[in-house]
């Protein structure tokens, strides 16, 4: 009897581990691989039930005993900046986004370096080579773009890749509701221009000018220090066991 290939994806489940974000818990996922010709059409569907993407796999918690991961959109049409959010806008005024294919650079690779280096030495990135860095970026079957956000001085013009000072970098993938941050890193030394808020400022844009109704911000954890910055850009929705439901942080 020939054997007919499935069209639906498998799903799988990891073993228990410590959870990094609430102390006591362990963590648990499930995922499946996106990979084929659907891939970008399986990615929309998962993400909008609470998934990300990680290379070719598409995961999302299924911790036994917590459900504090909860999953972020921003609404897009109704953002509006805060007064602190305007001044990190115009701090960076000097700073140009340019989008390009999912292909890294070792240019990249040095900044992704110095802020694992810098933020992130203990965490579960901090080993990675150049070579785990490419396939973070490359190994992707949906539509990946890298936005290089580089500093323009008084008398350069930036046409293009390798021109003008590179401090920020987004993975970023596009979807038919929107624009997923899959990950996102910068130079330490300018702790002062708040670009990680930038960064996600400039999706915002980047996503309203496109016609995309959301901006998925990944997991949230009530009470985690690390994630607490990504309430802060409202409207947004959370998904729950209802599906997505409005968000407001000020009554929280």
């Amino acid at each position: 009897m020939k054997h007919q290939p499935t069209q639906s994806p498998q799903f799988f489940l990891t073993a228990p581990s410590p959870c990094p974000y609430v102390e006591g818990q362990f963590e648990r996922k499930v995922f499946t691989h996106l990979v084929g010709e659907r891939a970008a059409e399986l990615n929309d569907l998962l993400t909008q039930g609470g998934f990300r993407r990680s290379q070719n796999i598409a995961y999302r918690p299924a911790c036994e005993t917590c459900r504090a991961c909860v999953s972020v959109r921003i609404l897009v049409d109704e953002f509006k900046p805060s007064r602190n959010m305007k001044r990190v806008a115009a701090t960076n005024a000097d700073l140009i986004g340019v989008e390009h294919d999912a292909e890294p650079s070792t240019e990249q690779y040095s900044l992704f370096r110095t802020y694992l280096d810098a933020r992130h030495r203990r965490g579960g990135m901090s080993d990675m080579t150049v070579l785990d860095y490419a396939m973070m970026v490359e190994d992707t079957h949906v539509d990946t773009k890298i936005i290089e956000y580089r500093r323009r001085g008084p008398d350069s013009f930036i046409t293009g890749r390798g021109e003008g000072e590179l401090i920020a970098v987004a993975l970023t993938d596009r979807m038919g509701d929107g624009l997923s941050m899959v990950y996102s890193f910068f130079n330490p030394e300018f702790e002062e221009r708040s670009l990680g808020t930038f960064m996600i400022l400039d999706h915002i844009a980047r996503a309203r000018a496109a016609g995309l109704p959301h901006v998925y911000l990944g997991y949230w954890v009530n009470g985690s220090r690390k994630m607490a910055y990504k309430v802060r850009f409202g409207p947004q929705e959370h998904l729950g066991p209802k599906g997505w439901e409005r968000y407001d942080h000020e009554a929280v």
